[in-house]
């Protein structure tokens, strides 16, 4: 009887819907509730425009530089570990042989079973070193690439999201109408967001959709009341 190939598929983009979750989040939120406290102060859509376009410049700007070192940190901090790692199966190799020992018993190997592996390890020191990174340490190896795309990824989702709530200004010279079409046109955008972000992250996206249009909402309107206060 003909057996139908297996065929896995698992999501490996986590790093990247990370950075997008990370820079449209903040696009749609602080821009928004920039755009709804400069409304409820001043009734001029240049000035808006021009607070919320240099804040969307500025804030891409640092939380690309943030995801960029974020990325560096990560790879460094793998880089210095690895090293330890090398020197102490040299300096100590019956030390770390025990320790790949216990991580077998973990899996529920015995002593005995777990020795042939763990001497068969032993004799391949970059394999050892992989091993030990892994299960030990907990650390995969990073992209050398990841720093850069990081950086980008994160820079473009919070312009992308940036413009969506100072799009209605742009179009409209009154910044009250402005201010209306944006509250409703955001509070979609955060809601779709919101169900996306829940499907690739395996939460119940009804629920992330309304805290994130909420955690939006509440932001844009304290914003608003307190520039209103002020004024």
């Amino acid at each position: 009887m003909p057996q139908t190939r297996h065929i896995e598929r698992h999501f490996t983009a986590g790093d990247t819907v990370r950075d997008i979750v990370i820079g449209m989040s903040d696009g749609l939120t602080v821009p928004f509730a920039l755009a709804a406290g400069l409304s409820g102060a001043i009734n001029s859509s240049a000035i808006i425009i021009t607070a919320g376009l240099a804040e969307v410049a500025a804030g891409s700007i640092a939380m690309g530089l943030g995801g960029y070192l974020a990325a560096k940190s990560d790879a460094e901090h793998y880089d210095s570990e690895r090293e330890r790692e090398k020197l102490e199966i040299v300096q100590i190799p019956k030390q770390e042989m025990a320790e790949v020992a216990s991580i077998f018993r973990s899996y529920g190997l015995t002593t005995e079973e777990a020795a042939p592996i763990v001497k068969a390890l032993s004799q391949r020191p970059r394999a050892w070193v992989d091993f030990m990174m892994r299960y030990e340490l907990g650390l995969e190896k990073p992209d050398p690439k990841r720093a850069l795309q990081s950086a980008l990824t994160i820079a473009g989702a919070y312009i992308a999201g940036g413009l969506i709530p100072l799009s209605p200004y742009i179009l409209l010279r009154n910044a009250q109408t402005a201010l209306r079409i944006s509250v409703l046109v955001t509070l979609v955008a955060l809601l779709m967001f919101g169900y996306v972000k829940g499907r690739f992250t395996g939460a119940k996206p009804f629920r992330s959709a309304l805290q994130t249009m909420l955690i939006g909402g509440l932001a844009a309107a304290a914003a608003f009341m307190i520039a209103r206060a002020i004024s």
